[in-house]
């Protein structure tokens, strides 16, 4: 009986949020070494799920990096990387579309199979992802591309049609060629263009922290104008670095909130979104 009690107090408490997040847009980027042929973890594909029937509109922007590498071995090309980025030349840059591709296919059809309407999309498709050719002063990337604009009326027609975006982050140059992007940049910028009501950034940590080593330190709130100052100061370090400028270049195109969750944490985005505390590091203006 008491753990009944527990569980309606928890619906209750997920009241008042349902109905302040109804109808209201979510772009969520998922990547990392979690992502392969095998697609999500199913606690964050239940966590779609729920947004989806609770009336909210999820947008789904997903990565792949670990299995483009072993596709790339497969085909007897090494991955090399410049700054963190993957060099993409013609050959790689097919085989990352075709990796994104089985990815894309096993995500829509697990939601599928739970009962979502879903479709899965290229960010090179309907002129979804325009980019120009990404230059670095450490050398020469390839197709690797950077956003210069979002043409969002294929996913607004589905959204509105209450059909779930899952978009895989490639774009297609002024040159007709074909880009890699990186799946960060992809999802802060269809969030922008949406102006949606949150931009949530699933990682392998628990947000952003002043000790990465102590989570006691958590962030649970900052500024944009925060963010900065924690870059310049070196307590944002490394691969967190790319993924709080993704959220503070969202808010600054309109997203109301950024959230930097641990996608290994079960159920991370209800505890983040439909509860009093949260989990995370949530990003304001």
């Amino acid at each position: 009986m008491k753990e009944a009690i527990k569980k309606s107090q928890i619906l209750i408490e997920a009241l008042p949020y349902i109905k302040k997040f109804f109808g209201k847009v979510v772009v969520i980027k998922y990547g990392g070494a979690a992502v392969d042929e095998k697609g999500i973890e199913r606690g964050v594909l239940e966590d779609i799920m729920f947004m989806n029937y609770a009336g909210m509109h999820p947008i789904v922007v997903h990565g792949g990096g670990p299995f483009i590498s072993k596709m790339m071995k497969k085909a007897g090309l090494e991955p090399k990387f410049i700054n963190g980025r993957r060099y993409t030349d013609d050959k790689t840059v097919r085989i990352i579309d075709k990796a994104l591709y089985i990815i894309n296919r096993k995500i829509v059809g697990e939601l599928k199979g739970m009962g979502a309407r879903v479709f899965g999309l290229s960010g090179s498709e309907n002129d979804l992802i325009k980019v120009k050719k990404l230059h670095l002063a450490a050398g020469d990337l390839g197709f690797v591309g950077e956003v210069t604009s979002v043409d969002a009326t294929v996913v607004k027609r589905l959204i509105n049609d209450n059909i779930v975006p899952v978009i895989y982050p490639l774009g297609r140059g002024r040159d007709g060629e074909l880009y890699n992007v990186n799946a960060d940049d992809v999802a802060s910028a269809i969030a922008a263009k949406l102006k949606c009501e949150k931009f949530v950034l699933l990682t392998n940590v628990m947000g952003i922290m002043k000790d990465k080593n102590d989570p006691k330190t958590l962030y649970h709130t900052l500024k944009s104008s925060d963010v900065k100052r924690l870059i310049k100061n070196k307590v944002i370090a490394s691969g967190m670095i790319p993924k709080a400028e993704a959220c503070v270049r969202a808010i600054k195109g309109g997203v109301k909130k950024a959230h930097i969750l641990d996608a290994g944490i079960e159920h991370a985005m209800l505890l983040e979104i439909f509860t009093d505390t949260g989990i995370g590091t949530e990003i304001v203006k």
